[in-house]
């Protein structure tokens, strides 16, 4: 099961739950109890290493042509 970010605009906070793919667009209920929290954009970091044995980061586009910081630019 996916593990998602919500955004509850009553207390301001962020929270995650995991959830089926099926409910992921839905309203969710924050950890105080608030009804109304919706789904926000996760933002991730993924690294590997180079063949020097050294960390990076991985690139690469989602055709945005960069408008979300993917290095599509």
């Amino acid at each position: 099961m996916p593990l998602y970010e919500y955004y509850c605009p009553i207390c301001r906070e962020r929270f995650e739950l995991l959830r089926p793919m099926s409910a992921a667009a839905e309203a969710a209920t924050c950890p105080e109890g608030h009804p109304g929290a919706g789904r926000t954009v996760s933002v991730f970091a993924a690294l590997t290493t180079n063949e020097f044995g050294q960390p990076q980061m991985l690139t690469g586009g989602c055709g945005c042509g960069g408008a979300c910081s993917c290095g599509a630019a």
